[in-house]
């Protein structure tokens, strides 16, 4: 039996503790995956990375403030739904928009996002960053393993 997919849309995260899939589609975006190395637990985090023409290298505060946001609560989802996972482990995958300013942004995002989670002890896993076509992003944190494609 195949295990069930779940969608998660931008801004929004996903936790499992049984055999699911998490599947998102990153357009000018990342995805946090996070899970434990023991555990069938994970969770997928979806952040849009957007781009403004008008201050085109510079991510706002608050910006940055509802990601932390979002991440704390996705951690801490996680942790209450599996206490016993104590291995967590991260791998973050982008998409880069085709714009001059999208790496700047995302990289400014990706610096953040890893640095809450290391202080967070969570383990760091290569990041994946990507440009050209939308990439569909599929993550079944019972097994480990994270598949990007577009």
């Amino acid at each position: 039996m195949e295990p069930r997919e779940v969608l998660v849309a931008p801004d929004r995260y996903e936790v499992t503790v049984s055999d699911r899939v998490l599947v998102t589609a990153l357009e000018s975006a990342l995805a946090v995956c996070v899970y434990d190395a023991e555990e069938e637990a994970g969770a997928l985090l979806h952040l849009r990375c957007i781009v403004r023409s008008s201050k085109p290298a510079d991510v706002t505060d608050t910006t940055l403030a509802t990601e932390l946001l979002l991440l704390d609560r996705c951690l801490g989802s996680l942790r209450e739904q599996a206490p016993a996972a104590k291995h967590l482990q991260a791998r973050i995958v982008v998409h880069l928009a085709d714009s001059a300013h999208a790496a700047s942004v995302s990289q400014t995002m990706v610096s953040l996002v890893k640095h809450y989670l290391e202080d967070a002890g969570v383990r760091l896993l290569p990041e994946d960053v990507s440009g050209g076509a939308p990439r569909t992003l599929r993550f079944r944190p019972s097994m480990g393993w994270v598949h990007a494609r577009g």
